[in-house]
């Protein structure tokens, strides 16, 4: 592979990076032989720039574009930023509610229930099939919390491939 730029970073669909080539998995790299390619990506990705920097590590990370986003987020080259599991708190869950709903139809079940209807309350007889001069009342009620504040997965559908960058190449020209 001779028509690469120095630096360049590709995608392989096998299980090694091929000769002139490194894995993006953050390992760093000697300057003293490695000067051209330090010329081009410094520091971004780590070491300290005095005997190594570091190449980039794409290892369950996923590309993004460097510069400000169409929201106003800037995003610096060698930026790493995401997680893969998330807890999601309260406060960034939208407004929202839950309704309970009951009614006062006939009931002549001897025992409450969930799926029972409230009904005129008789001495002895807390439920009754008879109905009369019933007024409309309000009632407080709660939903208990429910969930663990686990974490859980935040990964979108992934393929798992080699990506390489290039030891090797033609030097890339500014333009």
């Amino acid at each position: 592979m001779s028509d690469q730029f120095l630096a360049e970073i590709r995608i392989f669909p096998f299980g090694f990076a091929p000769l002139g080539w490194a894995l993006c998995n953050g390992q760093l790299m000697p300057i003293s032989q490695n000067t051209a390619l330090f010329s081009l990506i410094g520091t971004f990705y780590g070491g300290d720039g005095k005997s190594t920097f570091a190449l980039p590590n794409l290892q369950g990370s996923a590309p993004m574009q460097q510069g400000q986003s169409s929201f106003g987020t800037v995003y610096d080259i060698g930026q790493a930023g995401g997680a893969p599991s998330v807890t999601l708190l309260q406060s960034e869950m939208p407004q929202h509610n839950h309704g309970v709903l009951g009614n006062i139809n006939q009931s002549n079940l001897p025992t409450p229930s969930p799926v029972r209807s409230l009904s005129r309350a008789n001495p002895g007889q807390a439920y009754t099939a008879t109905l009369t001069n019933i007024s409309p009342f309000s009632a407080t009620s709660s939903i208990m919390p429910v969930g663990g504040n686990q974490a859980h997965n935040n990964l979108m559908p992934y393929l798992t491939l080699f990506f390489c960058i290039a030891l090797q190449g033609i030097y890339p020209q500014r333009s």
